[in-house]
């Protein structure tokens, strides 16, 4: 009597059927999970931005006067020109040489494709003269940021609307 072991070709399709169905039903899952690490990954973003925007004009108001005059003025609602103010070292007030830096670095929009034209980042900025919804920067200072992808999130809003 001869031993056969192997397969047949039946048993090796039925097997392929298997792992192809088990591969289909995870690729759904996997794209979900790299959306969910997008979105984790730009929540914590919004959140670094708007937390050194409103440290920097806490160090600004005229109670704290922590900041030096040369960045805190009146006339831009003692918020930061721009995003870039923020990574740079800036005097505090009194004596002395001391600094102070908000940002090490501006956090990238995870939303926004790595070719996008525009800023390098990919932020949407509003200053404080600007609409809630705008999104056209007025320029003046930085009060508010957001993403400009129009891609909706796993819960239905707008990325945008963060």
């Amino acid at each position: 009597m001869m031993d056969k072991r192997g397969l047949t070709l039946v048993e090796m399709l039925v097997v392929i059927a298997i792992v192809s169905i088990l591969a289909a039903a995870v690729m759904p899952l996997s794209r979900m999970t790299v959306k969910r690490v997008k979105e984790i990954e730009l929540r914590s973003g919004l959140r670094t931005i708007r937390s050194a925007i409103d440290a920097f004009r806490k160090d600004c108001e005229p109670t704290a006067k922590k900041l030096s005059t040369d960045y805190c003025k009146a006339d831009q609602d003692y918020y930061p020109e721009s995003l870039e103010q923020l990574t740079q070292p800036l005097k505090l007030a009194g004596p002395g040489d001391k600094t102070r830096k908000y940002l090490r670095r501006i956090p990238r929009d995870p939303m926004m494709t790595s070719s996008y034209d525009g800023d390098a980042n990919g932020w949407g900025l509003r200053s404080y003269s600007d609409a809630p919804d705008s999104t056209q920067w007025g320029g003046g200072n930085v009060y508010d940021v957001y993403s400009k992808s129009e891609a909706v999130a796993l819960d239905g809003t707008k990325y945008s609307t963060w």
